[in-house]
């Protein structure tokens, strides 16, 4: 049962169920957002922030403005104001990694953040004004991390998006002092419930990975063995020393929901790269005339976090973009296209060791 406030603007306060915590019963707070006009049915997002976030108002308004229904739920236990009398579990790293047994999984923040997802999704759906058929989910951060769990089980959502949040988490990423203190045991049981890498091979919808060269949290061996999971349609977006936080003003993003959720041109699409004798290849295809290429690349070894990245602008001709390698080695590199938009994909990075004097 959902419980409305009055709108002001594109914007109502709402109060749903989640999930008993301790024995107690709790409820999610939200911002429903609508288009100013019409009467639908219209497509709709859930909107999941990330650490240190919030149900954040700005982020639904920006989706109503677009034509878009939008939900974004507060997965700290906080309404409006702060902290509610009947909230779930906080939302910190202390919480997110506690210990516990098969029996109490249900009382893990990602457990309920997870079920707040999901029941908001089903709250959307109930709308009169929301077509079922067309809802979707972006996350940023530890909402990126939940999106790529709930598209993974949730088979009604359509498109889905997760900025900077992944898998593989104990296997690198900033939370890697965290897994070091569990037993053996402790951190399997951690990974075998709340690790996205175990839920990605359910995803069945187009899905858009987006994120930083750099990321401090989640970085990009652990970003690619994540997208990899992925056996259904898969767009790549990795930028340069992309900034970590409460951002949603991606184009990309945008365009990849307009284009499954709205029928608009989709974002341009890549061939994985190949390496011939010292150049990188990828063909493209494109409904919007790309307007620029490059060679993404980086000789550093160590933390992914810390690697130098340099860019050099790469040939396109026709559906084919082409560019010469530095000679250096080790060398991890990609390509990535930008459209008229001022959008851009890449392909995946691959990892070079061989020298090879052409």
């Amino acid at each position: 049962m959902a419980t409305f406030g009055p709108g002001t603007n594109l914007i109502q306060e709402v109060y749903y169920a989640g999930e008993p915590f301790h024995g107690k019963p709790t409820r999610v707070f939200a911002y429903y957002a609508r288009p100013a006009a019409g009467g639908g049915p219209f497509p709709a997002m859930l909107l999941v922030h990330g650490g240190g976030g919030k149900a954040f108002r700005e982020w639904a308004e920006h989706w109503a403005q677009r034509g878009y229904v939008a939900l974004a739920m507060d997965l700290a236990g906080h309404g409006p104001d702060g902290r509610l009398a009947d909230g779930g579990p906080e939302q910190d790293d202390q919480n997110k990694f506690l210990d516990f047994t098969e029996a109490d999984a249900n009382q893990m923040w990602t457990y309920h953040a997870v079920a707040a997802v999901l029941r908001g999704h089903a709250l959307l759906a109930a709308q009169p004004e929301v077509d079922r058929n067309r809802i979707g989910i972006t996350g940023i951060s530890w909402g990126g991390y939940l999106t790529c769990i709930v598209a993974g089980i949730d088979e009604q959502l359509k498109v889905a998006v997760p900025v900077y949040g992944c898998g593989f988490l104990n296997d690198n990423s900033v939370w890697l002092d965290r897994f070091a203190k569990m037993s053996v045991s402790q951190r399997q049981r951690w990974v075998d419930y709340f690790d996205p890498a175990r839920y990605l091979v359910g995803v069945n919808c187009p899905i858009l990975f987006l994120n930083g060269s750099n990321d401090f949290a989640y970085p990009l061996d652990s970003y690619q063995k994540s997208y990899q999971r992925v056996k259904g349609p898969l767009t790549l977006s990795v930028k340069i020393r992309l900034p970590h936080g409460h951002i949603w003003t991606f184009g990309e993003v945008d365009c990849f929901v307009d284009s499954v959720l709205q029928g608009a041109l989709p974002l341009p699409a890549l061939k994985p790269i190949k390496i011939i004798e010292g150049r990188a290849t990828t063909h493209y295809s494109s409904k919007v005339p790309v307007t620029k290429a490059e060679l993404n690349y980086t000789s550093d070894v160590g933390e992914w976090q810390k690697r130098l990245w340099n860019t050099a602008s790469a040939e396109i001709a026709e559906d084919k973009v082409t560019a010469k390698l530095p000679l250096d080695r080790p060398l991890v590199c990609y390509l990535s296209v930008t459209d008229q938009r001022g959008v851009m994909v890449s392909t995946p990075h691959v990892s070079l060791s061989e020298r090879i004097n052409k």
